[in-house]
């Protein structure tokens, strides 16, 4: 499962629109490794001048590695990072999570970045595990 749902924002859930706030919460909550890493990244991004800042260290464990999976994978999820923080973000490797500058969005450094040539550039035999 990859949130943990008060019952509150669940009952809120089944009666109609949900607060994205009390949405950005429960991520926050229930994926923290997940959450630090893009808080972490966004923080980067904002203290640069650079179109994006990317985190590059692998998970400490496959628990916190799941956290970044689920994160990314889920529409909805990564969808209200990218509002709650105000950036577009990419993903690779199961760990390499880089915030853009919406701004940056679209940009050739952007479209290197999530192209299937910079996917393929980004392996190493250290990442296939994951």
């Amino acid at each position: 499962m990859s949130l943990t749902v008060p019952p509150d924002l669940l009952h809120a859930a089944e009666t109609g629109p949900v607060d994205e706030e009390a949405f950005v919460a429960c991520v926050r909550d229930s994926l923290p490794y997940a959450w630090e890493t893009v808080s972490r990244v966004v923080a980067d991004l904002e203290t640069s001048n650079a179109d994006f800042a990317d985190n590059v260290v692998p998970p400490p464990t496959e628990a916190e590695r799941g956290q970044l999976l689920r994160a990314l994978a889920s529409d909805a999820i990564r969808a209200g990072l990218e509002r709650h923080f105000g950036v577009r973000l990419a993903f690779q490797n199961c760990h390499r999570v880089a915030a853009f500058r919406l701004a940056a969005v679209g940009s050739e450094t952007h479209r290197r970045f999530t192209s299937s040539r910079g996917q393929l550039l980004n392996q190493s035999p250290t990442l296939r595990d994951c």
